[in-house]
């Protein structure tokens, strides 16, 4: 594996000289947030931050795709797949609970049999350099309850630590080795394993919020029609803030819009916390509450995702629980399913 070292001033400029070369996607500061943005002229890659709000799941799985097109002709319809295939890419910035999501989504979109060709072009083009986190941001990170830590290495091609005045680079996979040109050729003192090691422990015991997520599958497998079911879903809005914010939520819709001769076929996020979301043709839904669509959401990730993967389909960011308008909070829900 192929290490550098690099001063932590020259960052930005290192993220600046990729993107003269490739479309990088970086932390961006807007109004009171910082968010994943394509960089472009002008924009300023942030390198100190505590997380972005939005998770960066869309620059695999992107909130609108064009799936193909088609046209109506003499001789009859004429289709045509997506024109628009994926370009070479870098996310950088990722924090590693974002890294490990894709890992998680990978799981899903490109399994051995079923394999989804619009996010596998993404994911086989774009290197993604994660910024391990020295000192977890928020109180609501949980990382370490679902598998996590906040120096994990699942799903990166790249690693930045912050050893102080400088950062430990570190190259996973031959993805990653693609920006070794751009770091330079100084390598990390002798001391600098012990130092990232140190760090990583002193980081893990710096997350103060812990829940019992590995405990609670089997209690689940038997209470789908317990009363707790009733208690959790009275203060939803059914905004599906939670679910778009999640990195690994992945429900989606398709539809066709047509213009006369013409027409696309179009991939849009969706959500289960949405009242439309299981609306069937004949008027029947069978999520016709919050509270139905809340025990899913919380089966999925428990539950579902683990009887399919083995892997709970949540990685502590905390986000569902810092942005949802009403407070409902996934860590106090896992708790109480804890003590039936």
């Amino acid at each position: 594996m192929e290490k550098r070292s690099i001063k932590k001033d020259a960052l930005a400029g290192i993220i600046k000289k990729v993107a003269g070369d490739m479309l990088v996607y970086a932390p961006v500061k807007e109004e009171d947030g910082v968010f994943f943005r394509a960089l472009g002229a002008g924009m300023e890659p942030q390198t100190t931050y505590a997380n972005t709000k939005n998770a960066p799941k869309n620059i695999f799985f992107p909130h609108t795709e064009k799936m193909m097109k088609y046209t109506r002709t003499d001789k009859g319809m004429e289709f045509v797949e997506n024109g628009d295939p994926a370009k070479d890419a870098v996310l950088f910035g990722s924090r590693p609970c974002d890294a490990k999501s894709f890992t998680l989504l990978d799981l899903l979109f490109d399994q051995e049999k079923y394999k989804d060709p619009f996010y596998c072009d993404k994911r086989e083009k774009t290197i993604v350099v994660t910024q391990a986190c020295v000192h977890p941001p928020y109180s609501t990170c949980f990382c370490t309850s679902v598998d996590g830590s906040p120096t994990s290495e699942a799903g990166s091609d790249v690693m930045l630590t912050d050893m102080g005045d400088s950062y430990l680079v570190e190259f996973f996979t031959p993805k990653g080795e693609k920006l070794l040109k751009y770091f330079g050729d100084a390598k990390p003192d002798a001391a600098a394993e012990a130092k990232k090691k140190e760090i990583a422990e002193t980081a893990a015991a710096e997350i103060v919020s812990h829940i019992p997520a590995k405990e609670i599958k089997p209690i689940l497998d038997v209470n789908f029609e317990h009363p707790f079911w009733n208690t959790i879903h009275q203060r939803c809005l059914a905004c599906g803030t939670c679910t778009f914010l999640c990195p690994t939520c992945h429900c989606f819709d398709i539809s066709d819009e047509v213009k006369y001769d013409d027409g696309i076929r179009v991939r849009n996020w969706d959500s289960c916390m949405f009242p439309m979301f299981t609306q069937e043709t004949s008027g029947h839904n069978p999520r016709p509450s919050q509270k139905e669509r809340w025990r899913q959401r919380t089966m999925h990730k428990f539950k579902y995702y683990i009887d399919m993967f083995g892997a709970i389909s949540c990685v502590g960011c905390g986000r569902c629980v810092m942005y949802c308008p009403v407070n409902i909070d996934i860590r106090k829900i896992v708790t109480d399913i804890s003590k039936l």
